[in-house]
């Protein structure tokens, strides 16, 4: 039987009175516009049989009234609350003029139930019900959304939480699952089709005159060599606050979302990142936060002031306020070019003092895949740097376009020299073209979807997002990330895989190895059970985060049989990050970025796991 419950039913320590009767009341709490604070939990569905209905919504945010697609008439769609060992079947009824689906996202199940159109089934049509049947086979907080167009950017997903079958080792007092996203009145086609038309459109952050003379961001050197070649070190988000609200649970900052505590609770924040295209860096000024769960597994708890999440990513975080007062719940864009903002308090009405966007990042050289070591890429321009002839750029003297100055030219006394030999790019090759495929494998394909090869990539794993270095206080890295349980499987590899990450931010198009999701002719194979240690390598100045569906993979971290398990990671540009894989998922899954626009645009491939009797 299906059950519609409020979060009293599972939580102790929720609040009452007023904020009782709006848990009790039928309407979701961000429907009742108040701008002193809206306290209530999101919607709650739980039962063996769930049914759930995709349709059309109209929702206010910020006080502006929006079109949408929602889940149960609500956006985001309801908490599904499960438990492991359970077998859960969900009844959904696309209500929709168009086809639909649900992604049940880090979920362990059947291919066939994963829900994605073209890869695992065929998508649930117009105006028909389809029943997802599944055993849950694991505990944590995970999400779901639409795998169906661009579905998902209107409000069609939402959380999910799934408590173990015995005691819960991560024991609180009280919790609050926060859904972080990204809201736009402008329709996603639309966006996308300006994107098409200028990978910039949406940056309202480039440097200006002003900047300049007053000694912020570039050196007068350095804009021209970037301009020269081409490339914007602002770009750092794809679609940004100019367009975008950023909400908790629906919510935008004006809202005042307020998530209830007593002093001394110990308190458990379930933050899922269901954003379309946005990278969040999470913090609570007064508070300190110790991660608990990544991505739905446990991990020893890693005390630290501020985490990023990227999009798809899911993490669970202890705080303990003590003190009577209004802790703020900042979730800042990785551009810095807005916030999504909530309240932790003692009661209803309260509001913490917001602090203001920080100085938005700027890329640097080693986003380029141009790590040239112990050079100071953020202050004044290097002797290396500065011996590029911005009237032709690398990429243009590799193509044959023109012929830098000073070509051939032995270096002053003193003048920074590049060891290409010792990069591996041959003595006879003095090529340190941003688009040298001479440093890539053969797989990588020569498109117009390859715009720049990192030449220098390096492992970032051990280093916060963009703009994160100098914060002044500790911020969480994938190498902090350390498995309470032993790992599974802790046998060495079978083989090694290498796939790059590639994009023309030019003419917006993404891919794996220089090929679009409609150009490929076959999947990525693997046989039943080996296992594989596979290397992603970002060749764009974006961060990606990439997203296995139906399998955990082991990030390779310097943590042996206790490496951190995910399933969603972010490869940060430029960087590397290497994991380990067994292929014990058989059937056909998918295998894309998370970023909406990027997938939508060809960054997208699938993994095809053949039974071992089928293979021998």
């Amino acid at each position: 039987m299906n059950r519609t419950i409020d979060r009293r039913t599972w939580l102790r320590g929720a609040a009452t009175g007023s904020a009782g009767m709006a848990l009790a009341a039928w309407m979701p709490g961000w429907a009742q516009t108040n701008h002193s604070g809206l306290v209530g939990a999101l919607p709650a569905v739980t039962g063996e049989d769930i049914r759930l209905t995709i349709g059309h919504v109209m929702r206010t945010i910020d006080g502006r009234p929006s079109h949408g697609i929602g889940i149960n008439g609500t956006v985001p769609g309801p908490l599904i609350r499960l438990r492991e060992g359970q077998t859960v079947r969900l009844h959904v009824d696309n209500q929709l003029d168009e086809d639909s689906s649900i992604h049940w996202h880090g979920l362990i199940l059947p291919f066939h139930m994963d829900g994605v159109p073209g890869v695992s089934f065929p998508g649930i049509a117009a105006r028909s019900t389809f029943t997802y049947e599944f055993p849950v086979r694991q505990a944590g907080t995970y999400w779901y959304h639409s795998h169906s167009g661009l579905q998902e950017q209107m409000g069609h997903y939402g959380p999910i939480v799934i408590d173990p079958a015995g005691t819960d080792p991560l024991a609180s007092d009280r919790e609050h699952v926060i859904v972080l996203s990204d809201h736009s009145p402008m329709h996603p086609h639309m966006i996308f089709e300006k994107l098409k038309q200028m990978g910039g459109y949406f940056n309202f952050q480039k440097q200006t005159l002003v900047d300049q003379l007053q000694g912020r961001g570039q050196s007068a050197a350095q804009r021209a060599e970037w301009g020269a070649m081409r490339m914007d070190p602002t770009d750092v988000a794809d679609v940004t606050g100019s367009t975008y609200t950023y909400l908790v649970n629906g919510h935008g900052p004006k809202d005042n979302w307020t998530a209830l505590f007593r002093p001394g609770e110990r308190v458990r924040l379930r933050f899922v990142n269901a954003s379309a295209m946005t990278t969040f860096n999470v913090r609570m000024p007064g508070l300190k936060i110790t991660i608990v769960q990544s991505d739905g597994l446990p991990v020893r708890p890693v005390t630290v002031d501020e985490f990023q999440i990227a999009v798809a990513e899911t993490y669970d975080a202890i705080v303990e306020p003590a003190d009577d007062r209004a802790y703020p719940l900042i979730a800042e864009s990785v551009d810095r070019s807005g916030m999504a903002v909530a309240t932790l308090a003692p009661r209803a009405g309260m509001a913490a003092q917001v602090p203001p966007l920080r100085q938005r990042p700027l890329a640097t050289m080693k986003d380029m895949g141009m790590d040239m070591g112990a050079m100071d890429h953020a202050g004044p321009a290097t002797a290396a740097e500065s011996a590029i002839d911005p009237a032709c750029p690398p990429e243009h003297a590799q193509m044959g376009h023109c012929t830098p100055a000073g070509a051939g030219v032995v270096p002053a006394a003193g003048a920074a020299a590049v060891d290409h030999a010792a990069m591996g790019h041959g003595a006879a090759s003095m090529d340190h073209s941003m688009r040298d495929f001479s440093v890539v494998p053969d797989s990588v394909a020569k498109t117009p979807t390859v715009q720049t090869i990192s030449p220098m990539p390096t492992d970032r794993t051990g280093e916060p997002g963009q703009g994160l270095a100098d914060v002044g206080h500790r911020v969480l890295v994938y190498r902090d990330l350390i498995a309470v349980a032993r790992n599974p499987d802790v046998r060495a590899p079978d083989r090694t895989l290498e796939i790059h990450l590639t994009g023309n931010m030019e003419r917006y198009m993404w891919a794996f190895d220089g090929r679009k999701f409609s150009e490929i002719t076959e999947p990525i194979p693997f046989i039943e059970g080996e296992r594989v240690r596979v290397k992603l390598v970002n060749d764009t100045m974006m961060g990606h985060p990439i997203h296995l569906h139906g399998h955990f993979f082991e990030l390779v971290t310097g943590h042996g049989d206790h490496s951190p398990r995910k399933h969603t990671v972010n490869v940060q540009p430029g960087g590397v990050v290497t994991f380990d894989f067994t292929a014990d998922a058989v059937g056909d899954w998918a295998f894309h970025c998370h970023m909406l626009y990027h997938m939508h645009a060809g960054m997208m491939q699938v993994v095809s796991v053949r039974p071992r009797e089928q293979a021998a």
